[in-house]
């Protein structure tokens, strides 16, 4: 635990778990709170920050997969905590690049409407309620980062 990467690497699931429950769990549902009149408004900050987490954990799970590949070499394809930053990894990929982009043509679709007042709703709804469960179960896998890392 004396080397440099192994604390970096502590930083970096510091960083990472606490970017997502931050603002998953404390910012986003604030902004809805305090912006409860400007949905639309309250829904592009935290579509803005939920982006913002995504490529800090692209960035975290290419360091602490490359960190523990060379730490361990291929024992490290048999720990746990390596799968859990892949999967986590690709949850991260499959928001930002698949559902983000399909939840943004929604809302294009829908203008000069709000996407949640217009035809699209129901489908916005629906990649809304995968987002959120993808985004959940990172989270959790963000614990399973905290409680499996070991120099």
């Amino acid at each position: 635990m004396n080397a440099w990467s192994d604390k970096l690497a502590l930083v970096i699931i510091t960083l990472w778990v606490g970017a997502l429950w931050t603002v998953g769990y404390v910012v986003a549902p604030s902004l809805f709170h305090q912006l409860s009149e400007n949905k639309p408004l309250a829904g592009n900050l935290a579509g803005q920050l939920f982006e913002l987490v995504a490529y800090i954990g692209m960035v975290s799970a290419v360091y602490l997969l490359l960190h523990r590949v060379l730490r361990f070499g291929a024992p490290a394809l048999k720990q746990g905590f390596f799968w859990a930053v892949v999967v986590m990894l690709l949850l991260t990929l499959a928001g930002q690049f698949g559902i983000q982009p399909l939840m943004a043509s929604l809302k294009a679709q829908a203008l000069p409407a709000d996407v949640m007042h217009s035809a699209f709703a129901d489908r916005f709804r629906t990649w809304h309620g995968i987002a959120s469960i993808g985004y959940l179960v990172e989270s959790l896998l963000g614990l399973v980062l905290i409680f499996k890392v070991r120099p």
